[in-house]
């Protein structure tokens, strides 16, 4: 069959075999779609905006590649030797952010731990925590004023979460809220595994005056189940150099500035 006819199949059929082929794949161009399918380019564009409207990929320059679904997520003390290395310069890069006499909050996670670690030796700051973890690691920081937020317990992540950690909330104010996020997608935003944690982080994002997402390059292109917020929420994301260009490209399309590490 020559470029330009189109199969005797429905559309329907069509885009469900090309989403194996990307898959299979990970990732593919226009052309090649073209030389595999038969089709059009303008056939092949049209099926690759379908299923990217549908959130089952994700369209890059030329062509497109998988949109993966975030994994479940393992409790916060197990995930600490994950991606150290890169999480260390996350943690460095983005306490050289923090400005002596700042107000910031820290949210739970092993990326935010790292940069508590490199906040250690400022002078003069006030730290908002939910998380406990946090709160262990600079609670003998003399020149930090802590303060800890109240409320339930989610044992997975040692964090406080819940109406009672969302009504302390809306007293505090910062310079700026640092947080982690479980998966990023450009087009789908900044999404959680667990909707109760979705919650009190919509509330945390409402106190910064700068809100700065840290995240290793693995949460990017994946999608969990519970939204958080767009991308362009964040004043800054902060990664690691792994991050694919492509990837980053379309961050910077939705208005997400990115700093890699």
């Amino acid at each position: 069959m020559e470029r330009g006819t189109e199969p005797a199949i429905s559309s329907i059929e069509r885009q469900a075999h090309l989403l194996q082929f990307i898959e299979q794949r990970q990732r593919v161009t226009v052309g090649q779609i073209c030389d595999s399918f038969a089709i059009s380019p303008a056939t092949a564009r049209r099926d690759l905006d379908t299923l990217a409207e549908r959130g089952k990929i994700q369209r890059v320059h030329g062509g497109a590649i998988p949109l993966r679904q975030a994994p479940p997520e393992l409790p916060v003390v197990n995930r600490l030797a994950e991606q150290s290395d890169e999480k260390q310069r996350i943690g460095r890069a983005t306490a050289d952010l923090v400005a002596d006499g700042d107000t910031i909050f820290l949210g739970n996670g092993t990326t935010v731990l790292e940069v508590a670690r490199n906040l250690l030796s400022r002078k003069n700051l006030t730290v908002i925590t939910n998380s406990l973890m946090v709160l262990n690691l600079m609670a003998d920081s003399a020149d930090t004023t802590l303060i800890s937020l109240g409320g339930q317990l989610r044992r997975a992540e040692l964090s406080m979460i819940g109406h009672i950690t969302e009504q302390a909330l809306a007293e505090l104010r910062a310079d700026k809220v640092i947080i982690g996020v479980h998966a990023i997608d450009a087009k789908h935003g900044l999404t959680n595994q667990y909707l109760p944690e979705t919650m009190t982080d919509r509330a945390i994002l409402k106190i910064g005056r700068k809100v700065v997402v840290v995240a290793d390059h693995t949460k990017f292109g994946r999608i969990a189940t519970a939204f958080l917020a767009p991308v362009s929420t964040a004043d800054l994301i902060v990664t690691g150099r792994a991050l694919d260009s492509e990837i980053e490209a379309a961050l910077a399309s939705q208005g997400a500035r990115v700093l890699k590490a």
